[in-house]
């Protein structure tokens, strides 16, 4: 099994590591940035309110929700749902975090084709995020290879949805910093450089996450002979 198996920490030790420095990264620089009042005065909900009015995206509902950067947009209700430390703060963090999620909703709103694709994935890879893993498993432990490639094929599912879904919070995040500076909310240097530490964090958990989902199905391939040819058993 792979918990006694060396190529498995040889392929996923780095990512795991990765994913590690990702995670403190993001919760460090939210946490720091959290402390500072953004120049601009406005608290995450009044922001991602100004920048809704000001695309012209009349249909969106800004909702506190629970959670610690539980911050989404749903596209399916257009809801904006912001996490009470980011609703209710005008701290850089929150203005960063609230401008980026808007950016999901000028996306929907604008019909960026990323979007759409993630959106069709976002079933099918909910669906194999469940069942991947267990066919693999089952497919080795019986020693029905064909059972774990439908597994190793469900898993390449994932690994596409994470793979679209990095190019869309890149576009937010870029998105977020253009506008900030462009309706004069971030207008102060230390604002834009806070706002860009947080936001740049956030995208390494997504980089992270891939990278952990392909260093995963590399794994299984090679252990499936797949790649490399004959099973290792």
């Amino acid at each position: 099994m792979y918990y006694l198996d060396p190529l498995y920490y040889v392929i996923m030790l780095p990512a795991m590591a990765f994913a590690m420095i990702a995670q403190w990264a993001v919760k460090y620089n939210f946490n720091k940035y959290s402390k500072y009042r953004c120049h601009g005065g406005m608290n995450g909900h009044q922001v991602a309110q100004l920048i809704l009015d000001k695309n012209g995206i009349n249909d969106v509902t800004i909702e506190q929700t629970g959670g610690w950067l539980s911050d989404h947009y749903a596209p399916t209700v257009k809801k904006l749902r912001l996490s009470s430390s980011v609703y209710n703060s005008p701290s850089i963090a929150a203005v960063g975090v609230a401008a980026h999620e808007v950016g999901h909703a000028i996306q929907h709103h604008t019909g960026s084709v990323m979007m759409k694709i993630r959106q069709t994935l976002a079933v099918p890879a909910s669906f194999a995020s469940n069942a991947a893993i267990w066919l693999i498993l089952a497919g080795m432990v019986l020693n029905m290879l064909n059972l774990a490639k439908i597994g190793v094929a469900l898993f390449m599912v994932i690994v596409l949805f994470q793979l679209v879904t990095l190019p869309v919070e890149l576009d937010a995040s870029r998105r977020a910093k253009k506008l900030l500076k462009e309706y004069g909310i971030t207008t102060h240097q230390d604002d834009i450089q806070g706002v860009n530490t947080v936001l740049t964090s956030a995208a390494l958990t997504y980089v992270a996450a891939l990278a952990s989902s392909v260093s995963t199905l590399l794994y299984y391939a090679i252990r499936l002979g797949l790649i490399g040819g004959k099973k290792n058993d």
